[in-house]
Parts: C-alpha cells; structure tokens; sequence
C-alpha cells in the first residue's frame, strides 16, 4: 500500500490490492507530506482485530465498481477539449448501443464474449455502424486502463469481421461541368468549384477567410481558431490552381475585404449551413442524372482521383489532402495500374 499521483486528478491516492486488483483511494490531499498522514489513519480503519475487512474497505471496492454509464460521462468530459462535436457525438451514440445491448453493467463484468455478441449482432444489421462502434469504444477502453478501471481491454482481442472495401465516388471534369450547369446559385458554383480543384472538405470552405489566402504565393493556409478546427487539428497548405485563384479573385474584388469574414457567402459575413449545402449538391446530382452515390465528399474523391490518373504521387496527394496516414490515401491505389502498366510497357 502506498500513495501516488495519477494523471487524472490533483490529489494524491492510496494504491492497494483487493483480491488481486489495484484498488485507488483518494486522500484529498496535494501534497505528499499530508497523503503520508492520510495513508497512516487509513491503515488503521482497512482490518479489525479479526481480521475482517471493514466497511470503509468494504465502501471503497463498491465505490470502484464503475458502471458503463458513469464511465462515459467521464470519459467524455475528458474528451470535449480535444475532439470535435461529432466524434463526441459518436462517442455517446456507441456508449449507448452497448448499455442497449448487455446493460448498465460495471466495467469489471465487460469481457471478451459479451463484446463478440455486441459487435456480431450489430455487424449484422450495419456494418459500417458495427466498425465505428468497435473504434470508439476501443480507444474509450485504452483509456480506461490507463486509468487503471480495468487491467485489460477486451475490445483488442475481439477478431473484427471483414469489411469488403469499394472504391471512393468521384465524378470526371465533363460531369462536374454538367453539375455546374445544373447549379442556380454563384456562390455554389464557386464552392463546387473551388472543392473539385482543391480537395477541400466543406467544413473547411464554409469556415474559409480571407486572411487563409494568399494571392502572391498562390496557395490557402486552412488554418485552425478557437470557432473552427481541421479534422486532425492540423494547419495545411493548398496551392491553388489557375480556376480556384480566378474564383477566389472575383469573390474578393466584390467583398468588402474584412480579413475574418468568410469566403463564401450569400449574406456577406455570414457562415453558410453545411447540411443545406450537402443537400442542395445531391439535388443537383440528381438533376444531373448522376450517380446517387455522388455526394459532396465526392469532389474531395474526385480532386485525388484525377490527380493520380494523371501521375502524381501518392506521397504529394496524401499532403495535399492532409491525410495523418499514407494508408488512408491508398484508397486511391487502384487508380494507379494504367501508370504502372505504362511504364512497364516503356521496357
């Protein structure tokens, strides 16, 4: 029995064993000196003269049972600073399908067989929903050991079932021109555009500002602040084309050129609604007699994809889009083969 700090609280804390397992106890003391009092007194109230475990012991192992629920709250108070609304989100929605599923149960009683069952009965009714689940709540488990809740998450030793892969939606110039023609508004158009020639996410066009531009080194700084932050919480440099630095001009010689106010508007100052934008690109797909898989992430697919049929590296590709991984850019592998069969036949 001894006393140590922990990452996730100011106080010192007990550290025992009870049947094997390490067991914390806070002293609600800072310093060192006075958790050593606190560790004495406590000492003397774990056993009795018959060696009995007292009720303050007794009090702490209930204490420590944590419950899924209570879990979650936590571990989603640790997350808010550091991730986004939407992975929050889904960090709540996967804590709720498995308390759904097994019950509010204690973190003790998860093991490898009721996660099999959870993730197998969800896998059968969405596969994609099963794989974000299993993500989710495995990363929420690695953190619990490092909180010592638990000695080991069972969500690593669960075999997940195989995802076939399809390749990513993107449409070719000819098509997006027809998109174009089929858009009633400028300043869609100018998004459209701006996204099939650049790859940029619309989160990240809605928020885009003038003080992102730069006209003289020909390229956009997607940039983080305290109202917007990139998918990895990352800055990038997106150089810019002939087409996206002529839209971008005109919007600016016909801007009031505040150095805040967002690119893209319909009310100058005022940010566009992402989910209205992605609704009226798929009513333009339609009209447009496209496919309906073709969504606005699409033009995203469709900047790399033409970009690699036309032999840029996967490496330069991964840069521009921002991508962590080269691994989340090899989805675009396969557009590859005919450069590779070219130049094989250059032999």
């Amino acid at each position: 029995m001894y006393v140590a700090k922990i990452k996730r609280s100011k106080y010192y804390q007990i550290v025992y064993f009870v049947e094997g397992k390490r067991t914390t106890y806070s002293t609600k003391k800072t310093n060192e000196k006075g958790a050593l009092q606190y560790l004495q007194e406590f000492k003397k109230t774990l056993v009795n003269p018959l060696g009995a475990v007292s009720s303050v012991l007794q009090k702490t192992c209930t204490q420590n049972k944590l419950t899924l629920s209570k879990f979650k709250d936590e571990y989603l108070d640790y997350a808010r600073p550091v991730k986004s609304k939407r992975y929050i989100d889904s960090i709540a929605f996967a804590f709720k399908q498995l308390v759904s599923f097994c019950g509010d149960i204690s973190l003790e009683e998860i093991n490898l067989k009721t996660i099999d069952k959870f993730i197998y009965s969800t896998f059968h009714r969405t596969q994609r929903g099963a794989h974000q689940y299993y993500r989710t709540l495995k990363a929420a488990f690695n953190k619990a050991v490092e909180w010592n809740y638990i000695s080991s998450n069972p969500f690593t030793k669960v075999k997940f079932p195989k995802i076939p892969k399809a390749f990513p939606t993107f449409i070719q110039e000819d098509e997006f021109l027809i998109v174009l023609s089929n858009t009633p508004y400028q300043h869609l158009k100018d998004i459209f555009t701006v996204g099939f020639y650049s790859g940029l996410r619309l989160g990240e066009l809605v928020n885009m500002q003038w003080n992102w531009i730069d006209f003289f080194q020909n390229q956009i700084t997607v940039k983080c602040s305290d109202q917007f932050l990139t998918k990895n919480k990352k800055e990038r440099i997106v150089p810019m084309n002939e087409k996206v630095r002529t839209i971008l001009f005109n919007r600016f010689n016909n801007s009031s050129h505040q150095h805040e106010n967002v690119v893209f508007y319909r009310i100058e100052g005022k940010i566009l609604y992402q989910d209205a934008i992605s609704k009226q690109f798929k009513k333009i797909i339609r009209k447009s007699n496209l496919s309906d898989k073709v969504h606005f992430h699409s033009l995203r697919h469709s900047f790399a994809s033409l970009l690699v049929q036309r032999g840029v590296s996967l490496y330069v590709v991964k840069e521009l889009l921002g991508h962590e991984d080269l691994a989340t850019t090899q989805i675009y592998s396969h557009l590859q083969q005919k450069n590779l069969r070219d130049a094989v036949n250059l032999l």
